[in-house]
């Protein structure tokens, strides 16, 4: 194989990374409040930001209180720029 074509498959492969690696680090990512929501339908465990909402529309949910979340037993906010669950105090 012509050293070239190695060169330009293995920057590919570094770009894919770098660009997972980005989005994975930036999920949680938040200036305020408003931009953070629960990162799962049913009896959320964790929050993240508004841009990765999860789709809801064909999800029955049981009325049962689970997670930190459920029932107000928590909320998603943005501490030190990250998404984060709040217990209420």
């Amino acid at each position: 194989m012509d050293k070239r074509l190695i060169l330009i498959v293995i920057m590919i492969f570094i770009f894919i990374a770098l660009l997972s690696t980005y989005s994975n680090i930036n999920e949680n990512y938040c200036n305020s409040d408003e931009e953070c929501i629960p990162a799962q339908c049913c009896h959320p465990t964790s929050c993240t930001n508004i841009r990765n909402k999860p789709n809801c529309s064909d999800i029955f949910c049981t009325q049962v209180c689970e997670g930190p979340i459920d029932c107000g037993a928590g909320s998603c906010k943005c501490v030190n720029n990250k998404c984060q669950v709040v217990p209420k105090l």
